[in-house]
């Protein structure tokens, strides 16, 4: 989190060589489908699940690599981004933080919502801003996010369930002149914030009941 932060405020983003980067080696196989066989590994051997390394492609830069059957390579094509710089622009100016229901979170990562690796196009109307808890939501916890017909996103839970969409956030209103009209009529005085407690010690039955009705005589 610390490093994304700093990535995002341009805190040193590294030189022309991008200094800061996780490289994964995944098979065409594996992307297109996580139930092929193939390789998914970071650079050091270390194995990476199909889907991880599918969240990963969603919003990275790509390097295509032929090998014979023998493994050797054959072919290097040229580093791309997945999601072009205009076109991230253009996502973000649209989708304004993380789409995911309820969220809103402003550090996300580019979603494909048909991947590119199974035909998706990199277009806006196939892209979808949302943050890394969300977006790992979507490919290794098994929620769903759609475009309707509409254009409007659907997002459902792994058993199918729509999300509904969460009310907007009420607008935070803490001028002196707000907060004197919505006291207008309140006496205060030296003791109006005083605790009722003479200092004992908390009747833990008692703050139960008043705070649960329900656990009175249980």
């Amino acid at each position: 989190m610390i490093a994304e932060a700093a990535l995002h405020h341009d805190l040193d983003p590294g030189g022309p060589a991008e200094r800061y980067q996780i490289v994964v080696h995944v098979d065409s196989a594996v992307l297109a489908d996580p139930d092929q066989p193939g390789q998914s590994v970071l650079a050091d051997g270390d194995r990476l699940s199909a889907e991880s390394s599918r969240r990963l492609a969603c919003d990275a830069s790509r390097v295509v690599m032929r090998h014979d059957p023998d493994g050797r390579v054959m072919k290097i094509g040229a580093r791309t981004r997945t999601i072009p710089s205009a076109l991230r622009r253009a996502l973000h100016h649209r989708d304004r933080g993380c789409r995911f229901p309820g969220c809103g979170l402003r550090f996300t990562q580019g979603h494909h919502i048909r991947h590119w690796a199974n035909g998706g196009p990199t277009t806006l109307s196939n892209l979808v801003l949302l943050c890394r808890r969300h977006h790992r939501s979507v490919h290794e916890d098994g929620f769903q996010v759609e475009r309707r017909a509409d254009g409007e996103l659907e997002f459902r839970r792994p058993d199918g369930r729509v999300l509904p969409n969460a009310p907007a956030l009420p607008a935070v209103h803490d001028s002196e002149e707000v907060l004197r009209a919505q006291n207008a009529g309140v006496d205060l005085d030296a003791c109006t914030l005083r605790p009722a407690s003479c200092g004992g010690r908390l009747d833990v039955g008692y703050a139960i009941d008043v705070m649960h009705p329900r656990a009175i005589g249980h």
